[in-house]
């Protein structure tokens, strides 16, 4: 095995098997945060199978040798402690944080329910209705319901558009079988990363998850990125439904988390739509009183990203909110940020980060997002100087490139004109 400290109470190791391990010791408190991320999610399915990634996500707690899903649920739930999971883009995490004493439970329980569940027909007959519940619930809930439309729209064809939840005709197909595949072709220790922060040694960490076995086996690599088509661009869908609001997203593609062109696509979205300071926020709800919700937001994922605008408003006001919108954007893609808006978003994005870093659950997930997005490890003081090192000539030209309202993708939901 090779390990190397990071930074200061920071350490990583790379086994043989192709196994990441990271933890950060934080001596001050009296908790860890600990996860598993596989490499294996929504965008590595096939269309037939859509939302089995997320249906396995579900099963895994149903109950395993060992356990019933009443124990799984009890084990840490009793003393404190907080189970968790979700399904992405690029990869599926589950979580655990306990007291600090807790940490060997945390670690059997997780490391049972992710190698070694039952996946049993009778549970899938009752877990399958749970999921089709939840994606119920987005077909009624039409700020979800849109954020789903722009995918399909944006990515048409390619797994970065379809629901991550599948659809109700997928995921009633799925069959244990289905299951057990997905679970056997992703999840193993080469295809997994570890990541804990709290009062934890990485030594002893180690030791307990060679004691669960995962420091075992053959050497294996892990799945392969999932890699984007090109996206389409200019697109305009109107989607009728009986609504009291038309809710919109227009969006376009961006690049992947390692681009270091993140920095300032993140001063740009902040500027634009996040918080009540935010232009968008001022222009169309404050000045103009069109909308209750208006923001925006940069994903990135392993192998390419995305730039949307939301807003929420009612059918007369629309074409004007829509418009508004725009006419920001397109200001900003042909001036870039004046030197005082640029220095305002470099606060609030350093301040947003660091305040996030305060607790161990934030701290486990940073640590695993560079294992997981294959980029070089970087200090927070250096990420700081990343952000104040981004220039109004930078921006520009990342506003130039993806902020023009003819490049975006734009779904309309609510009733027609």
């Amino acid at each position: 095995m090779r390990t190397l400290q990071l930074d200061t109470g920071l350490h990583r190791t790379d086994c043989p098997n192709g196994l990441v391990v990271l933890t950060e010791r934080l001596p001050g408190v009296r908790s860890v945060a600990t996860g598993t991320w596989f490499r294996s999610a929504s965008g590595h399915e096939t269309p037939d199978v859509m939302g089995v990634s997320h249906l396995l996500e579900h099963m895994v707690f149903k109950g395993t040798a060992r356990r019933s899903a009443r124990e799984i649920a009890l084990a840490l739930e009793s003393r404190g402690g907080a189970l968790d999971a979700f399904t992405s883009r690029d990869h599926t995490a589950y979580q655990a944080h306990v007291l600090d004493a807790d940490l060997p439970l945390a670690l059997d329980v997780l490391t049972d329910l992710v190698r070694h569940p039952l996946l049993r027909d009778s549970d899938l007959a009752l877990e399958r209705n749970v999921v089709l519940e939840e994606i119920n619930g987005v077909a009624d809930t039409p700020d979800d319901l849109v954020h789903e439309l722009f995918g399909q729209a944006l990515y048409p064809g390619h797994p970065y558009g379809w629901p991550i939840l599948g659809t109700a005709e997928t995921v009633a197909a799925l069959s244990a079988a289905d299951l057990a595949a997905t679970h056997a072709r992703g999840y193993y220790p080469g295809n997994a990363v570890i990541a804990a922060a709290g009062n934890i040694a990485h030594d002893d960490f180690l030791a307990q998850l060679d004691r669960l076995g995962w420091l075992a086996g053959e050497p294996a690599a892990p799945m392969d990125p999932v890699h984007p088509t090109e996206a389409a661009r200019g697109v305009r869908l109107n989607e009728s439904r009986d609504l009291q609001q038309v809710h919109v997203v227009m969006g376009t593609d961006t690049f992947g988390a390692a681009d270091p062109r993140r920095w300032p696509m993140a001063l740009l979205s902040a500027t634009l739509g996040a918080g009540m300071s935010s232009r968008l926020f001022q222009r169309v709800r404050e000045e103009q009183g069109l909308c209750y919700a208006i923001y925006c937001w940069h994903a990135m994922y392993r192998s390419g990203g995305n730039f949307a605008v939301y807003v929420g408003t009612q059918p007369g006001t629309a074409d004007a909110a829509i418009a508004t919108i725009e006419a920001e954007l397109a200001r900003v893609a042909r001036e870039g940020l004046p030197a005082d808006d640029l220095a305002d978003a470099k606060g609030q994005l350093k301040g947003t980060i660091m305040l996030a870093l305060e607790g161990t659950t934030a701290r486990m997930s940073r640590l695993a997002s560079h294992a997981l997005m294959q980029e070089p490890y970087k200090p927070l003081d250096e990420i700081l100087r990343l952000i104040d090192a981004v220039t109004t000539e930078e921006t520009a030209a990342v506003a130039a490139a993806f902020l023009s309202p003819e490049r975006m993708t734009t779904v309309r939901l609510g009733p027609t004109r």
